[in-house]
Formats: C-alpha cells, structure tokens, sequence
C-alpha cells in the first residue's frame, strides 16, 4: 500500500471519479495462477480506418503491386510486412492506402488501427510514444497503466499484436525513424505507410515494398474530372477536361477541388473556368520559383476555389489556419469565426463541399496541410497583426476554458481555478459526466497541446501556463506522460519569460508530480523543490503546503519513511493554519500510511479515525474508503483483526456502491491480509486470487504481484508449496522489471521460505541473499526485522 494509486486516490490532492476507472466486470474467485498470461488480453477489436475518398481512380498497377503483401508468408513468420507509400504532397497517397486498405480488411479479423503521424502539418510531429499511448488504449489497455517509458510501450504493444492478424495504416509519416517504434514483430499484420520522404530505411531494414505514386495520366485526370462532375454537368467535351487536367498538374487533391468547383457552377461553360484558372496559374508562376513539383498548379486551384468562397466562408476558411491543429469540432471553429455554433457550422459545410476541408466521424474537420498552410498564409496576407492575435486569443481562450470545464468534471478535487485574468468565452462547453469531459479531452489531446506551445509562441504566456496547469489534473489521472510533461515545460517557459512566479511554480508542481508518477525521483525533487522555493518566495502559503506534501510523497516512494513522515507533519500544521480541512485530512492519511509502514499501526489507528470522520463530513468516499483500508491494517498490525475485518467490509462495500474495480482490487488485497491474521489461509487465498484476476484485467502489473506475493503466503500456510513458489516467483520477477527494491526483497524472502519445505535449498539460498543485498539499503524497523530474519535463516543454511 505504499504506492501512488493512478485511478484510485490522488495523494496529490484529489480522488478520481468512479467513472474514470475502466469496469473490469465480474472476476471469478477460481483462478489459475500457473496459466495467466503476464499481460491482460483485451477485447477490443478496433475498426480505426478513414472512409475511402469517392470517385476514387485507376491505381490499379499500384494496387496489384500492394496485393501481393496480403499473401502468406510462412517462410518469414518473424518479418512485419510493411508497404511505403512515397510521392509528393497532394498526388493521392493516402487515398490509395485507404482504398486499398478497405479492400483488404477481411484478411485481417484483429482490427485496424489508423494514427496521422503529423509528418508534414505545422507544429511537432506525433511522436512514436504518443502514437502508441494511444494504440494500447484502444487495444484495451487503460489510460492509468499505459508505461511511461518508451520501451516498455514499445514491448507491451509487440506483445499484444503478437497472436493478431492486424492492419495498421500509418498516415503522413515524417521518416522512418518516426515509423519503426511501431512495427509489430511478426508477420501475420500488415503495415501501411505514407509520407513525402522515400523511407529507404524502411525499404532497407525492414524490407518494405516502396511504392512511389506519380500523378495521374491525362486519361485517369480526365476519368476523375468527368466522374465527379457527371450529377451536374453532361456536356463538357474532353477538350475543356483535358485542358483542366494539365491546369491542375494530374494532382488529385487539385483535380477533386476544380471537379467541385465545376460541379457547383453547372451554368458556367468549362471554358470560362478555365481561363479563370489560368488567370491564376499564370499569377502563382510568376510568383514561385524552385517549388516543389506541382505548386504552382496546387496554388492556383486553391486561390481558384477561394476566391469564389462567399465573405464570412473565407474569412472562417482563413482563419481556421490560425487554429493550433490540423482537426478540430465545430465549436472551436465557432470560437475562431467570433460567431455562434449554428452559424459557423453551416460555413464549414460549405468548406467541405468545396473539398477545403474534410469532414471526420464525431463531428470534427481536418484540413489537408497543403491547404492548412494556404489559408495560414491567407490570414496573414488578409489580416492585421492584431486581427490575428485577438482571433487566436479568442480560440486558446476557449481551449483554456473548456478544458477548465473538463477538468472540474474528470479530477473535481485536484482542479486548478482560474482567474479572471482570461475572459471566458460565450461558447464554452460544460459537461454533464465524466464521459462527455473524457471524450472531448480524449478527440482535443494533441490540440491541447499545440495550443499551450501556440500560445507561448504567440506572445500570450498568461495563456500557456494557464492551460499547462489546468491540464495537470486531467493527466494526474490518465497517466498522460508525453502530454503532462511537454506542456508542464512549456508553462514554465512561459511563466518564467513574463515574470509570473506564481504561474511558474505551478508549471514546476506539474512537472513534478509527472516525474513522480512515472518513478523518475530524482527528477521529481528537483522540481518540486524549485516549486517550493519560489511559492516560498512569493508567500503562496498553500502552494508550500501542497509542495511540502509532495517532497513527503517521494519519501515515502523512496521508503524513506522517517523523512516522508516529518514532510507530512510539517504539512499537515500548514494545511491546519490555512483551514483547509480536505488537505489537512488528505496529508493525515498519508502520513498514517506512514506511520503504518514504520510499524507504528496503534498511533496510525488514532490518526486515520479522526481523519474518517472529515471525509465523511466532506463526503469524499474515496478518501473515505482509503482511510477504512488504512485502518484496516493498523488495526491488522495491531492484532484488532476482528475491527480489521469491519473496516475493510466498510471499504468494499463503497467499491461496490461506485462499481469502482480500482478500488475493489485494490482493497480485496488487505482484505486478504486481514483473512490470513485471522487464520483463515483458504479465504485469504480466494480474496487474493480476486484481487490479482481484477488487477490483471486493469494492467496494473505492481498490484497483480503484491496480490501474487499474498496467495504465495496463502498456499505457504496451506502447505502447498510448489503453488507458493512459483506465486512468490513470479512477483519476484515483476518487482524487478519495475525496479520496486523493497517488495522485491520481500517477495525473495517469502520465495526463500516456500523453497526450504521443498528441499530446494541452493536456490533458497540464493533467494535469501538477493533478499539481503536488497535489504541493506533500508533502515526502517519493518526493513530491519526482516533483514534480521533472513539472515538468521541464512546462518541456519550454513550450519
């Protein structure tokens, strides 16, 4: 119970919603340890795939040629087979990876999966790590046990497309450095790649069939032209459509734009259209040099299209380049328009019917980033300086705010209230659930991001850190590494640049407790260090408290309990001089834990029923179930197992009222602990049996092995000790991978003792030992009296 609980309760400051937890359902007692696979197998078969273009054209050569990856390969069951998708920008790639794609889906029953690799868009890149975040989440795994670490991710992600026959499309690619972190292991997925580079690294190392698409003959533009004008206009002759068609440089992106805008003017002889376009062709060449191939063509069709846009649709189409991402919703659109929802929808489906942007599923739009970069360029070309910063303070206020909204509903307890300081807009959202937060924070990731870094860019720190720090209490709660930490850093920036020490602690506590969540400890004192500094340097007597009660957190991570408690003590004095119950309860519960892990569970009783009895009166039952589970196992080491048995019924039964399976799997665990004092090993067995089925279910590997390690001692008690060696083996081997010294040494010592009965004494030995060296860097009195134990036992091997 030592560990920071992602889902649970936030000893940061807040407990998480029962919603926020994924519902593991109902989880048989009858488990069988020795079959459970290391890592939970989801469910979810994901159908991730884009809609196919319509009217799409011929590619037929290139098609045949990508067929041929779909055929068996038993003779390489160990190679992915990936095809790269090369050609310039606007030349249809990705049309014909996802026609193809849609064509092929049969041969591949585990799903497909579809990221923007944001390659070629203004602003960074997705990284390899964000975009496989994201795919084990939709692959099952929840958001609060996604690793941080980049190999771990890497491994975890390979290891549940191992036994699946996937189809991955891997869109805009930047290079093959961004790609390769991605590539499943074995030959049964089939990867799909396209980007403007050549990607001769994966055509290199990984065999990749390399596919570079020219644009289109005279013949397919024309077929493209004739098919998409064929519902409003009969009698072009193929003259005009030739004529188009080299206007547009055999581009797709260009011919289906000119297509609508032929299609939109049906009274309009092709001709006419034509010299429009060639108005401004002539223009655009005159204007570029050394482009890329086709631009100029590109160019002139955009202009071509833009100019016959109505006043308000262009202006909103202009605008739209001043918003952070490449997708949005329609009340982001509303907020850059300045005008109501209603109205700015009806302008963005005019945009799309103009084939200027692209609708997608939930409501959102996504620009083509040619067309992102042409109408940036229009806003700066057609508006003032100031025009463009108050639309965009117009657009990050309503991200600001909207998050704000967010974050009261995901992480109530933990939320950072804003000022005055930004004005909130009329169209900000509100949430009636956590569902409806989640969903809008889960569709507006990746633009939340960008829009801290475009505020800060733009010259509106007040803005950037803001934002970084409302957002911290959604990522406390989705273990959101990437995310928290580059816009943590970006609010330090920003605040620092302005001066804003406030804001600056704030953006530091942020990076802070990301490093603290994701174990990079030494990384996390720094931080919260500097934090603390300057809050004590501006007199933010809360944010000391709230620094004071973190640095006692990573003590007690570190199991350096004497520190950990005198931060807690110090912490609570604070919180009580500020009045500030909620706090003062929360850092009394951590400092009980505290006290439990020293051994002191009769003064750690006393504490934690004071604490109860605020919780309760605040209604937090989150707080209040953690605290029952705390004083359950004061009670426990106390020898009061009977009280021990009441609290921890009293704990299960507010994970049953909030159907909270965090909680449950969590608390089932010293419900086990308590059955085993009591004397009951079979019972103890079963509840850790439970406790270990509903954390593999979750991902959380720590806990699956804490519950591992007490049916070891379970069976131990039962005499069944081949069953209690492999348990104690296996949360051995865990506690390892994730570095966790103290349960390691633990988990060794009680592998140790289940050995001995099996006359396995050398590898019992070697256990103790292990148990030993872990053991010496702690000098607690619980870490001690085991350290005694296992070295009496081990002088007793030698003799």
């Amino acid at each position: 119970m030592s560990e920071d609980i992602p889902g649970h309760v936030n000893r940061f400051g807040g407990s998480a919603s029962a919603h926020a937890v994924v519902q593991a359902g109902e989880v048989s007692g009858g488990v069988h340890f020795h079959h459970q696979a290391p890592l939970p197998v989801p469910l979810i078969v994901p159908h991730q795939l884009r809609s196919s273009v319509r009217h799409f054209v011929n590619r037929s050569d290139e098609r045949s040629r990508l067929s041929s990856l779909v055929e068996d390969r038993h003779d390489e069951p160990h190679v992915v087979r990936v095809a790269a998708i090369t050609g310039t920008a606007g030349v249809g790639k990705t049309s014909l990876a996802l026609h193809w794609a849609h064509s092929i889906r049969s041969h591949f029953p585990g799903g497909e999966l579809y990221a923007n690799m944001r390659g070629h868009t203004a602003g960074s890149p997705a990284t390899p790590q964000e975009i496989l975040g994201r795919f084990l989440e939709d692959l099952g795994i929840p958001a609060t046990h996604v690793p941080a670490e980049p190999e771990r991710r890497e491994t975890m992600f390979r290891s549940l497309l191992a036994e699946r026959r996937m189809l991955l499309v891997l869109d805009n690619a930047a290079d093959s450095s961004q790609v390769r972190p991605l590539l499943p292991a074995t030959s049964g997925c089939l990867v799909v790649v396209t980007s403007r580079d050549d990607l001769s690294g994966l055509v290199r190392q990984e065999g990749a069939l390399r596919l570079d698409v020219t644009t289109f003959s005279t013949a397919d533009a024309v077929e493209l032209l004739r098919t998409a004008t064929a519902d409003y206009r009969t009698s072009d002759g193929r003259g005009d459509l030739v004529a188009l068609a080299h206007l547009c440089a055999g581009l797709p992106l260009a011919l289906r734009i000119a297509a609508e805008r032929a299609a939109g003017w049906p009274s309009m002889t092709l001709g006419e259209l034509i010299d429009d376009l060639r108005d401004e062709s002539a223009r655009w060449s005159v204007l570029t040099a050394e482009a890329e191939e086709g631009s100029d063509a590109m160019r002139s069709v955009f202009e071509w299209s833009y100019q016959a846009l109505s006043d308000p649709a262009a202006r909103l189409f202009r605008r739209l380049g001043l918003h952070p991402g490449s997708e949005f919703g329609l009340p982001a659109a509303a907020s850059l328009a300045g005008s109501d929802p209603s109205e700015a929808r009806l302008l963005l489906d005019t945009l799309v019917r103009a084939h200027l942007l692209e609708r997608r599923p939930g409501g959102r739009y996504e620009f083509h980033d040619l067309l992102r970069a042409y109408a940036a360029e229009q806003v700066r070309n057609e508006e003032s300086e100031t025009q463009r910063t108050e639309t965009l303070r117009r657009c990050l206020g309503w991200y600001l705010h909207t998050a704000y909204a967010a974050q009261c509903v995901m992480a109530p307890y933990d939320r950072y209230d804003l000022d005055d300081r930004i004005p909130a807009p009329a169209t900000v959202l509100s949430f009636e659930n956590y569902r409806s937060a989640f969903d809008w924070y889960r569709a507006e990731s990746a633009n939340l991001v960008t829009a801290a870094r475009a505020a800060a860019d733009a010259g509106l720190p007040e803005i950037a850190w803001r934002l970084a720090v409302v957002l911290r209490a959604v990522y406390m709660h989705q273990n959101a590494f990437d995310d928290w930490e580059a816009t943590a850093r970006i609010g330090i920036r920003a605040a620092a640049h302005s001066g804003e020490q406030h804001g600056e602690a704030e953006a530091l506590d942020s990076l802070g407790k990301a490093a603290l969540q994701a174990l990079r400890l030494d990384e996390a004192e720094e931080h919260h260090r500097a934090s603390l500094a300057l809050r004590r340097r501006i007199g933010d007597q809360r944010g000391m408290a709230i620094s004071v009660n973190a640095l006692g957190l990573l003590g007690l991570r570190r199991r350096r309990l004497d520190e950990a408690r005198a931060h807690f003590e110090d912490g609570v004095e604070l919180f009580r001089t500020l009045d500030d119950r909620r706090w003062a309860a929360l850092v009394r519960s951590n400092l009980a834990e505290a006290l439990c892990e020293l051994g002191r569970g009769e003064e750690a009783g006393t504490l934690i029923e004071r604490v109860l009895a605020d919780f309760r009166e605040l209604g937090d039952r989150a707080c209040e179930g953690n605290a029952l589970c705390l004083l359950s196992w004061a009670q426990r080491t106390s020898g009061r197992t009977e009280a021990a048995a009441g609290s921890i019924r009293a704990a299960l039964s507010i994970a049953d009222d909030e159907n909270n399976q965090v909680w449950q799997g969590h608390w089932l665990a010293e419900s086990a602990r308590v059955e085993q004092a009591r004397g009951n090993p079979e019972e103890s067995l079963r509840l850790f049996q439970r406790s270990a089925a509903i954390q593999q279910k979750l991902g959380d590997a720590s806990r699956e092995a804490t519950a591992l390690d007490g049916a070891g001692e379970a069976c131990r008690s039962l005499s069944r000790f081949e069953e209690a060696a492999e348990l104690h083996r296996r949360a051995a081997d865990t506690y390892r991978r994730l570095d966790s010294p103290w349960q390691s040494a633990r988990a060794q010592a009680h592998l140790a003792d289940a050995l001995t009965p099996l006359g396995d004494h050398e590898s019992a030995l070697v256990a103790r030992r292990e148990a030993l060296r872990l053991l010496g860097s702690f000098d607690d009195p619980r870490a001690v009296a085991l350290a005694g134990r296992v070295a009496r036992r081990l002088s007793d091997d030698g003799r």
